[in-house]
């Protein structure tokens, strides 16, 4: 057997619920030889034990926590286990398609990229609306009167566009921006940039690197042919709703602006976590209201829920806060089972 050049590390995205689905496309669509690394960061009892078997069956190397990750902080501990010339980071929320991991090798082959990646798409059915193909991640720097304003642009291009209505106009070219739903990357740069920030902590973190890699002299491809879907959603598991705010916390949010705030010397976002809001507002609160009297029109009780929610949230992050002090002594995790290669 041909020995794999690609690492697959998969991690938690923002929920446990589509762990099955996402692991079996991996190895039903992946005709290339791969070593797999499995990064369960405080999963559920059910999934912890799915995991388990799965490892043992197929011979990937499943290394777990019992506690939350954040989602560089899980790909930091895949990615020392890694060897290959290449390294794919993909959430457990990804579904693959045919040949989506040729294609990539492909295009990084021919042309020399860091990173390179595929076509995403989003939501279900999978594989019919993008999500990203490719984008816009750089430094603008604006003059307003006396004042100078540094801000990331992060910018993904189609989005939300039907697959069939703009495939055949994409072909493979560089770009700026590729988001780690799925991201292929030579594993020598990390060799020039060291690991993945892990105080950026829940928010622009793929624009964060991309600016990163390109900073020190690397580039990002857009392979199109290559094709996959994440599949957002919250499912009713207890567990998955506790992670998902945790995930799209305000605290986490703050921390993260904050820290690329000083690492790019940017203008202090003015907006905070507040989008964060608006999206565990979606996610939690607008589901709930469609079963309150007056559904979505009670703006009272939405107010009184996203009030509930924020305090709820504070609350969450506290205990994960106090939880982290008895871990900070642990080493870092090491595998539960070794991985041969898998095609």
């Amino acid at each position: 057997m041909t020995e794999p050049q690609v690492t697959i590390i998969v991690v938690p995205r923002e929920r446990f619920s589509l762990t099955q689905e996402s692991l079996e496309s991996i190895y039903e669509y992946t005709e290339t030889p791969f070593h797999l690394v499995y990064v369960d960061g405080g999963s559920p009892t059910h999934i912890r034990q799915y995991l388990a078997t799965q490892s043992q069956q197929k011979n990937f190397q499943l290394i777990r926590t019992n506690y939350y990750l954040t989602p560089n902080r899980a790909r930091n501990i895949g990615l020392q286990q890694v060897s290959t010339k290449y390294v794919v980071f993909i959430d457990n929320d990804v579904i693959v398609s045919p040949g989506w991991l040729q294609q990539m090798i492909q295009c990084a082959e021919e042309t020399g990229a860091t990173i390179v990646t595929p076509l995403t798409g989003e939501g279900m059915p999978v594989h019919e609306r993008v999500h990203c193909a490719g984008g816009e991640a750089h430094l603008v720097i604006k003059e307003e009167g006396s004042e100078v304003k540094r801000y990331i642009l992060s910018k993904l291009h189609y989005r939300g566009r039907r697959l069939k209505d703009v495939q055949g106009k994409l072909t493979r070219k560089a770009t700026e921006m590729a988001e780690f739903h799925c991201i292929f990357v030579r594993t020598a740069i990390f060799e020039k940039i060291g690991l993945l920030d892990e105080a950026v902590m829940n928010t622009k973190e793929h624009a964060d690197f991309c600016m990163t890699v390109a900073q020190a002299g690397g580039t990002v491809y857009l392979e199109p042919s290559s094709l996959v879907t994440y599949v957002p959603g919250l499912s009713p598991c207890w567990s998955d709703l506790h992670f998902y705010m945790l995930r799209w916390s305000d605290a986490w949010g703050i921390a993260s602006l904050k820290r690329l705030q000083k690492k790019w010397n940017l203008t202090e976002d003015e907006h905070g976590g507040g989008y964060l809001i608006w999206r565990r507002k979606l996610a939690i609160i607008r589901p709930l209201m469609e079963h309150m009297p007056g559904g979505q029109k009670n703006k009272l009780l939405q107010k009184a829920f996203v009030l509930i929610e924020v305090i709820l949230n504070r609350l969450i992050v506290s205990h994960y806060a106090l939880s982290q002090v008895w871990h900070k002594s642990e080493p870092t995790p090491t595998p539960l089972q070794q991985s041969s290669s898998s095609s």
